[in-house]
């Protein structure tokens, strides 16, 4: 089985960046971290960052005929992205979409995600853990679907 992780804009400042929002772990500190877990179990996992909306979309069209799930971060593009969903939709390939924040306990702008209608699942709030929960639950998705 294999999951593309995709992170979204500023993503590579955590650990600097808002500590008090999005917690002290480093991006590497997360996908070291996601890497184990999807070697206990079974996964091959392939981690990809960007700050540029073409770039992100781009990824996720290459994961066509080769992802069999796809993990998102898409941070600020969840609110505004149509074409990383249109991206999502084209490449039919189940996602989950992660948040380190909870969302709804923010800025009213930040409670409508573009994606989350779409998604397997949605998990957020629980900073890095966020992603070690949504990656369990998409590996369980696609195992039982």
């Amino acid at each position: 089985m294999n999951v593309l992780v995709i992170h979204g804009p500023n993503l590579n400042l955590l650990g600097t960046r808002e500590p008090g929002t999005y917690g002290a772990d480093t991006l590497d500190a997360i996908e070291t971290r996601l890497r184990s877990l999807a070697g206990e179990l079974g996964v091959a996992l392939e981690c990809f960052q960007s700050n540029h909306e073409g770039a992100l979309v781009d990824r996720i069209q290459q994961a066509r005929g080769w992802a069999d799930g796809i993990l998102i971060n898409p941070a600020a593009y969840t609110h505004t992205s149509v074409a990383l969903r249109d991206a999502l939709l084209a490449v039919a390939v189940p996602f989950v979409e992660v948040h380190l924040s909870n969302v709804y306990a923010r800025e009213p702008f930040r409670h409508r995600s573009l994606l989350a209608d779409r998604a397997a699942g949605v998990v957020m709030g629980f900073g890095a853990e966020s992603y070690l929960l949504g990656l369990r639950g998409l590996v369980a998705h696609l195992r039982t679907g």
